[in-house]
């Protein structure tokens, strides 16, 4: 089983930057990191995925050179920090958990946090 909780959401004005925190428990060996967004009235959407050894990460096109992601495996914690940022970057951001990276489906994904919301105003 593994545990995440997801921190660093709040409001923020566009070109602003935030830095999003999901602290893991249990057991987490080996689990490549995700995280995902879901807008208003939208799906919920892949964003950023983080090898355990963060030797590879895969990006979204809509987030490349803007998003940055991060791993701290002695602290459990995977990092999104979140520069040049967009009203269309609101959303609720998920923290999730796979053995199978590379993938973007959310259905690859075992394990999910309860979301924080980011919000960025025009």
């Amino acid at each position: 089983q593994v545990q995440l909780v997801e921190s660093g959401g709040g409001l923020v004005q566009a070109g602003g930057s935030l830095r999003l925190s999901c602290a893991a428990s249990g057991r987490t060996f080996s689990y490549a990191m995700g995280w995902f967004r879901q807008a208003p009235g939208k799906e919920r959407e892949f964003v950023t995925s983080i090898l355990w050894s963060a030797s590879n990460t895969d990006y979204a096109d809509s987030v490349k050179g803007r998003f940055t992601i991060s791993r701290d495996n002695a602290k459990n914690t995977v990092y999104l920090q979140m520069n040049s940022l967009k009203p269309e970057d609101t959303a609720v951001y998920y923290c999730a958990a796979t053995r199978n990276y590379g993938r973007r489906a959310e259905d690859e994904y075992a394990y999910w946090g309860q979301g924080t919301q980011v919000t960025v105003s025009s």
